[in-house]
């Protein structure tokens, strides 16, 4: 059964725009933060990778930078764009260490679990 994307719309109501093909991101892996019902951790947000970050969502689990060829992983670096589950973004907020995002390429599905204000608090590209 083929997965449905939902509409690409970024948060600001505009068309979703790409978050990085190198590192090639998203849940769809196609270099934006689209998603899907079965996208159950909201790979939504378009976030810039800073090494706190990477520290940080090391320590709680999800090692980011770590290369893991067998997956095509090559592991990220501070400055490389990544689409970012929504509530891992959140709880990065809440412990004072999330990273710059851009809002243009934030899949509207982000506001399920972040508020705007949040996300604006963070965004590389003020509208």
């Amino acid at each position: 059964m083929a997965l449905r994307m939902d509409p690409s719309t970024n948060v600001l109501g505009d068309p979703l725009q790409p978050c990085s093909h190198e590192p090639l991101t998203g849940f769809f892996r196609n270099g934006a933060c689209d998603t899907c019902d079965e996208d159950r951790g909201s790979h939504t947000v378009c976030a810039v990778m800073t090494a706190e970050f990477l520290a940080y969502s090391k320590y709680v689990g999800n090692d980011l930078s770590t290369p893991m060829p067998e997956y095509g992983f090559q592991g990220l670096k501070p400055g490389d764009r990544w689409c970012l589950c929504a509530g891992r973004f959140l709880q990065a907020h809440d412990e004072g260490c999330a990273p710059r995002l851009s809002l243009a390429s934030t899949h509207l599905r982000a506001l399920e679990i972040v508020p705007l204000e949040v996300l604006r608090k963070y965004a590389m590209d003020q509208h």
